[in-house]
């Protein structure tokens, strides 16, 4: 036969002492909980990018009303323990109750379950409105013992018994119990209902165990014995080192009974080797002091903290900046594409026009041109386009406030502004409204392909589509002819160069011609006596003209204004503008949901940490009360 006493430990002796005074565990606890309440009550009341589904929003509300309510709980100055002795039928529960507290406060049984309330024992400076109300219902039991003035015994009916009722108030009881002293004796001690609900409550509460009626299985029969099959057992169920007391209720009770004199009574005779019933005792009113009393009621918060941990690891946004860049660069190709899409739609709105934009580009660039070439220049052009109803469409230089000093200085004054709003108008109601729908559409899809979450892009792509750009478009349009016509008038490199020259010739050289002339004739006329004649007197205005329209066809040869090459500039103009406009538009907004997403991360890492910081703190404090031996893995 093994050792009794070597086969699994045991508290031969009282523990030894604690490290220095901490602060209370549970009153500094309260306040942590209540700020981790606060800190997750705003993650979810605030305005979140990355949704919450319902179950999660559901759970974590949950959650946040599970830690007021430990708050409220812990927030005690001396908090009471309950231990609740749980056992099947014959046990010797009610004795081992009345043994602890030497009198007969609960009735016993030898024969058969006895149908009873549960007792309640505890201290008398406990006022009753301290207990859970489901204690209140029980029979109470008060006593003047200061060792288990924080410690609340209550006996409960028999796990197994026949009588519904019976086990239905233990059912009711247990979820109050922050120890439960599983207490057996030789017949029962595994017995299957009272294993299965160990079980089930192992995570959720402390465990120490009882094997009554020791003096019973010191039988001397070959085998193993009764205590090493439930340690056995018990490690295989993750408790390494449980705590398991073998005690004679029945004769310390019978002790204490016929003691009649003052003080602790005498331990019984004959007690059986091995017999732990002081040990028992011992550990419930100096083992279980107030550092492992708190550690004991926090036991359930660590778990409710691993459960708003894991709860809240499911909220945690990804990190999407990747992601956005993917989505940028897609982006960044459609939006070219859709600008060059979209200047097409909106030249072909002008073509019909081409005659007045050559008209007005012609008038814009002779402003540059003076005296008899200016004169001549607006004369041809006006008999040239005779036939454009510019004028009657346009208001052009006449029209108030859009010219300054015959040259249009910024593209806000630009004189075919009314003319550009009936085009781009017409443009978005035949064709670029139905296309900006497409384009969400399209720059969504392209998201989804580069595995951006759709939900979160879909909201600010349709509000950027939705806001009123038709003033960008417009402008879009306007600096873009305002671009074209100032290359058209005033270029640069060679082509600059090569207009100065032409202008300042055409300038300089019909009155240069015109002098030359007249003082050609007057010179015959005054030295030679030479009368001009008609065709002479001709060439004072023949050979100036003949300058102006060898100039003018320079001009028109070497610098054209032609819509050909008017359309492909602007073309080439309006989409460079229209490509900028649509990028600012939507390739900003994968880089803002990124970031407000992880902004949102953030606060979650960070409430993450506080519950890691505040978990690691309470292991601390465990560790320090050493009940590990309460709990299994």
């Amino acid at each position: 036969m093994n050792d009794t006493t070597s086969s699994s430990p045991t508290p031969a002796s009282p523990p030894p002492p604690g490290p220095p005074e901490e602060p209370p565990l549970l009153r500094t606890l309260a306040p942590l909980l209540r700020g981790l309440e606060r800190q997750l009550r705003h993650l979810l009341d605030n305005r979140r990018h990355y949704p919450l589904t319902l179950l999660q929003r559901a759970e974590l509300e949950g959650l946040a009303d599970d830690l007021r309510r430990q708050a409220e709980s812990l927030d005690v100055d001396k908090p009471l323990l309950v231990v609740m002795l749980m056992g099947g039928t014959g046990v010797g529960k009610s004795t081992l109750l009345n043994a602890l507290a030497g009198a007969p406060i609960a009735t016993a049984s030898f024969t058969r379950p006895t149908t009873r309330d549960p007792v309640v024992y505890f201290h008398q400076s406990v006022k009753t409105d301290r207990l859970d109300p489901a204690l209140r219902l029980c029979r109470l039991v008060q006593h003047d013992r200061a060792a288990l003035e924080q410690k609340v015994l209550v006996d409960t009916p028999d796990l197994d018994s026949n009588d519904l009722t019976n086990r239905e108030k233990f059912l009711t009881l247990l979820p109050i119990a922050d120890i439960v002293l599983y207490v057996g004796s030789q017949e029962k001690y595994h017995d299957r209902l009272g294993w299965e609900l160990f079980k089930q409550q192992r995570q959720r509460r402390a465990f120490a165990f009882v094997l009554n009626k020791w003096d019973r299985c010191l039988t001397g029969e070959s085998g193993l014995r009764p205590d090493d099959d439930w340690l056995r057992d018990l490690k295989a169920e993750g408790f390494q080192n449980p705590l398991l007391f073998r005690t004679s209720a029945q004769r310390w009770l019978e002790a204490a009974q016929n003691h009649s004199g003052d003080g602790p009574p005498p331990p019984p005779p004959d007690l059986p080797e091995g017999e732990q019933f002081p040990q028992l005792r011992q550990w419930l009113e100096l083992g279980l002091s107030r550092l492992e009393i708190e550690a004991v009621k926090a036991r359930g918060v660590g778990q409710l903290l691993t459960h708003l941990q894991q709860a809240v690891e499911t909220i945690r946004p990804p990190d999407l900046t990747s992601e956005a860049q993917r989505v940028k660069a897609a982006w960044h190709a459609s939006l070219i594409d859709e600008a060059d899409v979209q200047a097409d739609v909106l030249v072909g709105t002008l073509e019909p026009y081409q005659t007045e934009v050559e008209h007005h580009f012609s008038v814009e660039g002779q402003t540059q041109f003076r005296g008899l070439m200016g004169a001549y220049l607006k004369l041809t052009t006006r008999l040239r386009y005779a036939s454009s109803t510019l004028r009657d469409r346009l208001p052009l230089t006449g029209l108030k406030g859009r010219l300054r000093g015959g040259r249009i200085e910024t593209s806000a004054q630009w004189n075919l502004g009314e003319f550009v709003h009936a085009c781009a108008r017409t443009a978005r109601e035949r064709v670029l409204d139905q296309r900006s729908t497409a384009l969400v559409h399209r720059l969504l899809v392209d998201a989804d392909m580069k595995g951006f979450p759709l939900g979160l892009l879909t909201e600010p792509t349709h509000a950027a589509a939705r806001r009123d750009d038709h003033e960008d478009l417009t402008q879009a349009v306007i600096d873009a002819l305002a671009e074209v016509e100032r290359q058209a008038t005033h270029p640069t490199g060679w082509r600059g160069l090569l207009r100065r020259s032409l202008t300042l010739l055409a300038n300089i050289l019909p009155e240069m011609a015109l002098v030359a002339t007249a003082a050609w004739i007057l010179w015959n006329f005054f030295i030679y006596g030479d009368i001009p004649d008609f065709f002479r007197m001709a060439l004072i205005v023949l050979i100036p003209l003949v300058v102006i329209i060898v100039m003018h066809l320079l001009v028109a040869m070497l610098l054209p204004v032609r819509w050909p090459a008017i359309r492909h500039q602007f073309h080439a103009e309006l989409g460079q503008r229209l490509a900028a406009a649509l990028e600012r538009i939507y390739l900003a907004i994968p880089d803002q949901v990124a970031e407000a997403i992880g902004q949102e991360r953030q606060q979650v890492d960070r409430f993450l940490a506080e519950v890691k910081q505040v978990q690691e703190w309470l292991t601390r404090r465990q560790q320090t009360a050493r009940i590990a031996e309460l709990y299994g893995k």
